[in-house]
């Protein structure tokens, strides 16, 4: 009975486990994702707490995307156990630079995914990882803007304050869409 459930599903081993993976790496961003949103809003930086409070929610529902994507196809998707969560950080900058750096590991870990399925020629999870690009650009270009206003608006007298005022502001728009 497993190998025809095998033959009905149309994801192929290899990409089922990448796609669990991903599943994982997503429940792993919201959980950092709340853990700075805890850190600002302890450290009175409530736009920013904001902010990722809303990237939270959006990683969850990124991983809810990959998991019912997995099952629609057949597969077996597999609720991930999140642990090691950073808690505390250095600096107000530290959480955005940390947040950049994740935003980069997903996009790069969907690259990996996709270059699987090409590999594979499947063109049906190919095409449904195009949406997570496109959302993946706006990701990484908010999380860069936000690291930029460090530069831009410094972080001395009331810097980190005007800051914190601004990351909730940052809208990406592009004229290919």
């Amino acid at each position: 009975m497993k190998d025809i459930m095998r033959i009905k599903c149309l994801l192929s081993a290899d990409v089922e486990v990448l796609l669990n993976q991903q599943i994982k790496k997503e429940a792993h961003s919201s959980s950092l994702y709340l853990a700075m949103a805890s850190w600002c809003n302890r450290n009175g930086f409530d736009y920013s707490a904001d902010y990722f409070f809303k990237q939270a929610e959006e990683e969850r529902l990124h991983q809810l995307k990959f998991y019912k994507y997995v099952l629609d196809m057949g597969g077996v998707a597999i609720s991930p156990e999140i642990t090691n969560i950073k808690n505390d950080f250095n600096s107000f900058r530290e959480v955005f630079e940390e947040a950049l750096e994740q935003e980069v590991n997903i996009t790069q870990s969907i690259k990996n995914i996709a270059a699987r399925c090409y590999k594979e020629s499947d063109f049906v999870t190919l095409e449904f990882l195009n949406w997570f690009f496109k959302e993946q650009r706006e990701e990484e270009y908010k999380a860069r803007r936000a690291l930029e206003l460090f530069e831009v608006i410094g972080e001395e007298g009331t810097g980190r304050w005007e800051i914190d005022k601004h990351v909730g502001k940052i809208e990406y728009t592009s004229e290919a869409e």
